[in-house]
């Protein structure tokens, strides 16, 4: 049985269900902690619980819970090589990588905590001409509960891209990790515990996939899910009994456009960032690179020699660790097979790359539009790279993707740089860089497509998690009085000219 998949039950056995899973090492399979499988009356429980601590908290306001999110950001940032540890341990990546995750995850913590107030605080808005009378403002409230449903890949930085930004907006969580995971959110928890220990404001549900289905199901007032579209699609059939809303983020096949005048040495560089860092393990990481045909060979030759010199592994000093999820050695597996035997040409590594738990940097050129590896995401250290004629044509070839998280240029004209950023069928792009979309709190982060919807970062993201509110104060009474059953004939006629003189030229 699979080291990473044990503890599932079986249909075919009358043994009750285990009542504990354990998070293992996937470097080395060794079980790391063990934790409580929490049923639907203890997710149930653990929503309740956090109902009423949600009235302590909204009745906070805007500066008492930001008062808190910086206890909680300080209580992080203090102690974050304990929690890389946990990071490294749990998915296999480095030390090193899980400090950067830890980095940018407290930037958006306390971005969220400043900005909230600015945000989602009540203001006046304009009530127009014709309801010159009112007085019109515009606040946003919490939802009440918002449940959590965190992936394996970036145990931290992606959650906490919901957490942090449904707590500033006021909202209490129940938040359900990755059963690869347990350990990233029962820290974070604790941490919480450690200054809060009587408002359960923020808690941690332990199990598997049925204990996440029970938290959709346990009556949240909004759910935030990260992981693969057929999932997402689970979900959102259970959101639908309730109509209970959803922000889905469901990955990507994110693209990179190098154009013929970049700097090459500079896009070889974020390229094997993208698409090599966290063994590829990244939602938003480059899986497809379009190249324009004049410095095709150069960039690939470029490209390989950089990518040749990683070395995974478990040890410190590896470049990137494991596959977290073992069975996600199939996946690439099949892509990288089925891309060769369409006519793919393997220009760094190949099918003997392919070593579980550990997957050698693998460069496939001139692959077939119609093979997996362009197709499907890959989440592995693999890159495909194809020509382009120009920008416009690598746009029209991104494009093709039912995915649309986000996607990289790389060119020294700004204009057609930003030509090409505003026709990409994305949610983010980066010109020059990779990924540099997700270091900025101030800019939201979500896609399109097979990619999801809702936004979570940036005031957009403030906004995901509150309902917009809107009151109006009559001042005085209007000029013409509409609202009434007893219109007045001469009323009727000002408002007639009044439609006719104000919007009836185009």
């Amino acid at each position: 049985m699979s080291q990473r998949t044990q503890n599932k039950p079986s249909a075919a056995t009358s043994e009750p269900a285990p009542a504990t899973f354990a998070s293992l090492d996937p470097r080395t399979g060794a079980v790391l902690a063990e934790y409580p499988i929490h049923g639907a009356d203890d997710v149930a429980a653990a929503v309740s619980r956090a109902r009423e601590a949600a009235v302590w908290w909204a009745g906070l306001g805007f500066d008492g819970r930001r008062k808190w999110l910086r206890k909680w950001k300080a209580a992080i940032a203090s102690d974050a090589q304990s929690l890389a540890e946990v990071i490294a341990a749990e998915t296999g990546k480095p030390v090193d990588d899980a400090i950067l995750e830890i980095m940018l995850a407290v930037e958006h913590l306390d971005w969220a905590s400043k900005n909230a107030g600015k945000v989602l605080r009540r203001r006046k808005v304009s009530s127009g001409l014709v309801s010159a009378n009112q007085e019109s403002t515009l606040g946003y409230e919490a939802y009440g509960v918002v449940g959590v449903i965190g992936p394996w890949n970036y145990p931290f930085y992606t959650p906490m891209g919901s957490i942090s930004y449904a707590l500033a907006a006021g909202n209490a969580i129940v938040f359900k990790p990755s059963e690869l995971t347990p350990g990233v959110a029962v820290w974070l928890s604790d941490k919480w515990k450690s200054l809060v220990p009587n408002q359960p404001v923020f808690q941690v549900v332990t199990g598997l996939g049925a204990t996440g289905g029970a938290l959709v199901e346990a009556g949240v007032d909004k759910v935030a899910f990260t992981g693969s579209g057929p999932t997402a699609r689970k979900v959102m059939e259970a959101c639908s009994k309730t109509l209970t809303p959803l922000v889905a983020e469901c990955g990507g096949k994110d693209a990179m456009l190098v154009a013929a005048d970049a700097d090459l040495d500079a896009a070889a560089d974020f390229a094997v960032f993208g698409g090599m860092g966290n063994a590829g393990q990244t939602c938003a990481g480059v899986e497809r690179i379009f190249v324009a045909d004049d410095v095709y060979d150069t960039f690939v030759e470029k490209l390989s020699a950089k990518a040749a010199q990683l070395r995974p592994g478990g040890e410190s000093g590896a470049s990137y660790g494991p596959m977290t999820l073992d069975r996600q050695n199939d996946v690439v597996r099949s892509q990288v097979e089925d891309a060769l035997d369409k006519g793919a040409k393997a220009v760094l590594g190949g099918r003997e790359s392919l070593r579980d738990p550990y997957i050698e940097p693998v460069i496939l050129g001139d692959v077939p539009e119609d093979s997996t590896a362009m197709t499907e995401e890959t989440f592995g250290p693999i890159v495909a790279v194809n020509r382009m004629r120009d920008l416009e044509d690598g746009v029209e070839k991104a494009n093709r993707s039912s995915y649309g998280l986000g996607a990289s240029i790389f060119t020294k004209n700004k204009a057609q740089a930003l030509q090409a950023a505003e026709n990409l069928r994305t949610g983010m792009v980066s010109v020059n860089s990779v990924l540099g979309f997700a270091g900025v709190p101030s800019l939201p982060f979500g896609g399109v497509g097979e990619s999801g919807f809702g936004r979570i970062h940036g005031a957009d993201g403030l906004r995901e998690f509150a309902r917009p509110k809107a009151v109006t104060r009559q001042k005085f009474r209007a000029p013409l009085n509409l609202l009434t059953m007893e219109r007045k004939g001469r009323d009727m006629k000002i408002a007639a000219w009044m439609l006719k003189t104000m919007h009836g030229r185009g």
